[in-house]
């Protein structure tokens, strides 16, 4: 490991409202081990997890799958749809499959946004659009572009402003075309810690679980937070926290696997992508 704060064990933390579930009541300070949670946006835990600097952390399935060989994905969580996502949006001026070959400005926040993105534009509609990386802001994006795709809460706070665009959800897209949902972030541990750090990732494993299982019990606590941090009504989050998947499926697994091989199809993954599912001192490999 490299680029260690101390000798705690660092775990990443999504800054967006999308793994609230998994994260509200997971208490580090309870685990038997020294924790340091590091929270940030995707990308930048991305990095991280990619660079070794982490040992566990929710990441971009995209992410994952560029560094698989170093990583194990974590049972029974992502942050998945089985349609509408509701938080990954492109907005434009006429449908995406009329601007197939336009420009479109992307989020510089997320990798699987972009790479879906990609995929649906050069393989569901056929077409080669340009595109260039921005700052998160609608207006500015769609300056200079046909269309613009937010992510996260970025995402959520522009679908509330009446501008006048055609709003496509590609999560929704993803399952109309492959029938199958889109998941867009997993939990990964490096595969060293994993190996040596079975109990302990056990335990990590069940906190989770725990959380996850209290907030969709009672989503109060999450939605109070949401409207006093970002805006909106009870309505809204109750029905996104609901809306979204926080289980790792069968079928979530074969909708990642074809993400990742139509990522590798066009260049977008150097090589085809092995989905290992750590279990209590056992690996399970993801089979199409």
């Amino acid at each position: 490991m490299n680029n260690r704060e101390n000798d705690d064990i660092l775990i990443g933390k999504i800054k967006y409202t999308n793994v609230w579930p998994v994260f509200h009541h997971f208490d580090a300070k309870g685990l038997s081990r020294p924790v340091t949670m590091v929270t940030d946006v995707p990308s930048a835990l991305n990095r991280r997890m990619l660079g070794g600097s982490l040992d566990l952390s929710p990441v971009s399935s995209f992410a994952f799958g560029y560094g698989a060989e170093n990583l194990v994905l974590l049972p029974e969580l992502s942050v998945s749809s089985d349609g509408p996502v509701n938080s990954i949006l492109l907005f434009s001026r006429k449908p995406p499959e009329e601007i197939r070959n336009g420009v479109i400005a992307l989020t510089n926040t997320s990798a699987t946004s972009i790479n879906l993105l990609k995929i649906i534009m050069e393989k569901a509609y056929e077409g080669k659009p340009t595109y260039w990386e921005s700052e998160p802001v609608l207006d500015q994006m769609m300056e200079r572009s046909d269309a613009a795709l937010l992510i996260g809460d970025h995402a959520i706070q522009a679908s509330w402003r009446d501008h006048g665009y055609i709003v496509t959800d590609l999560g929704e897209v993803w399952k109309q075309w492959t029938g199958y949902g889109m998941t867009f972030a997993v939990w990964a541990v490096q595969r060293t810690f994993a190996d040596s750090h079975p109990d302990f990732l056990s335990e990590v494993l069940g906190a989770f679980a725990a959380s996850k299982r209290q907030s969709l019990g009672n989503l109060t606590p999450l939605v109070d937070k949401a409207i006093d941090e970002i805006g909106g009504t009870r309505e809204y989050w109750e029905h996104y926290f609901r809306n979204l998947c926080y289980d790792f499926s069968e079928q979530r697994q074969k909708g990642l696997a074809l993400y990742f091989t139509y990522a590798h199809e066009m260049g977008l993954l150097p090589k085809e992508v092995r989905m290992d599912i750590w279990s209590e001192n056992k690996l399970t490999r993801v089979k199409e």
